[in-house]
């Protein structure tokens, strides 16, 4: 799960292995592969590098 901030500006988490795809409008919006969508006020980007860190975590935990 990634940390997120919607546009209400409360964080919420979001289960990143059901991302699908993300577009900048300007704000990013994220579609998962259910079909809904956030709208959230990190970049793709920052979004983008939170995946990865949790990712890291995952994969690392056994060493």
């Amino acid at each position: 799960m990634i940390s997120l901030i919607g546009l209400n500006n409360k964080q919420f988490y979001l289960n990143a292995e059901h991302i699908e795809k993300m577009e900048e409008v300007p704000e990013t919006l994220i579609t998962l592969t259910n079909g809904k969508k956030y709208i959230v006020l990190e970049t793709p980007k920052e979004v983008i590098d939170r995946i990865i860190e949790y990712k890291r975590k995952i994969f690392t935990l056994g060493l």
